[in-house]
């Protein structure tokens, strides 16, 4: 059965739709087969997979209203082992709609049940907020993974994550976890990325990822190629960190089954 890992932080602009594109990627690379659910309606995602979104019929937005089915609605990408369930800024109605729907926080945990077993990982990419469609992802997740800018501000949006990860643990999913604590667009001379780092470091002790994605100019230009960095230049530092933290996340998740 696969891993879904919900990717998400309330502050926006943290690296959030480029980790869940390039992380992906990058297990894909690795032989896996892998699966990302665009739950934000930016759809920025989707874009970056290089999906027209004039072309997409079905969208997250119809799966979660009933109108089809999960395997209706999963598009193969033409990156290696990548498959995406694709979205439109018609999802920013879903929540309303979805508001009065009976058990409306466990609609995506259901509508995945089918496919899970078909993928080794499921990427869901969150919407920067706390409304009902975080709290089906953080539902249908196995654990979070919190990318997080070295900036004052991001720290407040931390801490109330992890609140928020407490109450889902307390009502919804008690075995939802940390995956880990990513510091994106790094760069180390700043003043400020090591204050925050030592910070974060010290209050999440264990939670924080050795591997830092550094502020990159060939991660910044990849989207509006419509490709992941590795494939848009491999040999970009980019590329290589998030080769990184795939290896990275493997090897903590099998210390974690052999305890």
């Amino acid at each position: 059965m696969s891993n879904v890992i919900a990717v998400t932080n309330q502050k926006g602009g943290v690296g959030k739709s480029t980790t869940v594109v390039n992380l992906g990627a990058a297990y894909g690379i690795m032989g896996k087969k892998v699966l990302i659910i665009d739950f934000d309606p930016q759809g920025n995602t989707t874009t970056s997979l290089g999906i027209n979104k004039k072309d997409i019929r079905k969208t997250v937005y119809e799966l979660l209203i009933d109108e089809c089915d999960a395997v209706d609605v999963i598009i193969p990408t033409e990156f290696q082992g990548v498959s995406i369930i694709p979205t439109t800024q018609k999802l920013s109605g879903a929540s309303i709609e979805l508001f009065e729907t009976q058990n409306r926080s466990l609609k995506l945990k259901q509508k995945i049940e089918s496919i899970r077993d078909h993928y080794d990982y499921i990427f869901i990419d969150c919407a920067p907020t706390l409304d009902l469609l975080t709290l089906n992802a953080l539902v249908a997740a196995d654990s979070v993974l919190v990318p997080l800018q070295c900036e004052f501000l991001s720290l407040e949006g931390l801490v109330e994550l992890k609140n928020t990860i407490n109450r889902i643990q307390n009502t919804w999913n008690p075995n939802l976890r940390v995956e880990g604590i990513l510091f994106t667009m790094y760069v180390a001379r700043y003043t400020i990325t090591a204050q925050i780092a030592s910070t974060v470091k010290r209050y999440f002790e264990g939670d924080v990822l050795k591997t830092v994605i550094p502020r990159n100019v060939a991660i910044s230009e990849a989207p509006s190629a419509g490709k992941p960095v590795i494939y848009y230049n491999k040999k970009a530092k980019g590329s290589k960190a998030y080769m990184e933290l795939a290896e990275e996340l493997i090897k903590r998740n099998k210390k974690r089954n052999k305890r």
